[in-house]
């Protein structure tokens, strides 16, 4: 296996670094999503969904949204909500844009650690695949717990190592070895495909989430995994005060 080192950029480039690789796979990014997810992930959205437990008429924010996908799902579900999608990178909110024709989704040029929002602006806040993006976790935590509402909810969505010793093995042959593969075949950006699994190598595991979480504004705090332990959707309650 590459070692992470060699092709995870330094904390000190790691933002604009992000915000250039997503702009350039930005077109295939949809499809690279379903085809590494073999298809799970839109069953993975609708569950990070539900248990934001947003009522019909709530705001909700959907940080990192990237392509849409999570805040449309929100919509889907509660199509009284007024939901607003932030992401760093044009490209993906341009794309966005495109899919949300036609709906009320408002969407949002901006950074997780500095959200251009009031604070208690939204009931609910979810995410999907952007902690190992950010460069500063508990920081994203805080500011998500700001913008949320006392007794507001979040849920994240995120990967995870899987557990289970064989699956495991499996796992990493798949995702360190075929994804850059075929993200370079499909993409012809072989790199990010590289650093998306590697990205995964010194992540928090669920439960170092959990407990960042819990450090960070957010109570009865817990988790679940799925897909045999490769994701984990993260659930929290926004405290009365900020930790």
């Amino acid at each position: 296996m590459t070692k992470p080192a060699a092709v995870l950029p330094s904390a000190e480039q790691k933002a604009a670094y992000v915000r250039q690789m997503f702009g350039r796979i930005a077109l295939r990014y949809d499809l690279m999503n379903r085809l590494m997810a073999l298809g799970r992930d839109r069953a993975w959205r609708r569950h990070t969904v539900a248990q934001a437990a947003v009522p019909a008429a709530d705001r909700v924010l959907d940080l990192a949204t990237g392509t849409g996908d999570l805040a449309l799902e929100a919509l889907r579900q509660k199509p009284g909500a007024a939901v607003v999608g932030l992401d760093l990178t044009p490209e993906m909110l341009s794309l966005a844009r495109q899919k949300a024709s036609g709906s009320t989704l408002v969407l949002v040029h901006g950074d997780a650690l500095r959200l251009p929002f009031a604070a208690a602006s939204f009931d609910a806040v979810v995410t999907g695949f952007a902690l190992r993006n950010v460069t500063d976790i508990p920081a994203a935590f805080a500011e998500m717990a700001r913008v949320t509402r006392p007794g507001g909810r979040v849920a994240c969505l995120e990967i995870a190592k899987p557990r289970l010793p064989l699956f495991r093995h499996l796992f990493y042959f798949y995702f360190y070895r075929l994804v850059p593969l075929f993200g370079g075949w499909i993409t012809g950006q072989r790199s990010a495909y590289t650093y998306l699994p590697h990205s995964l190598t010194a992540f928090l595991t669920p439960g170092q989430i959990a407990a960042v979480m819990a450090q960070n504004g957010w109570r009865s705090v817990h988790y679940k995994r799925l897909m045999l332990g490769t994701v984990a959707v993260h659930v929290g309650s926004r405290g009365r005060e900020l930790a």
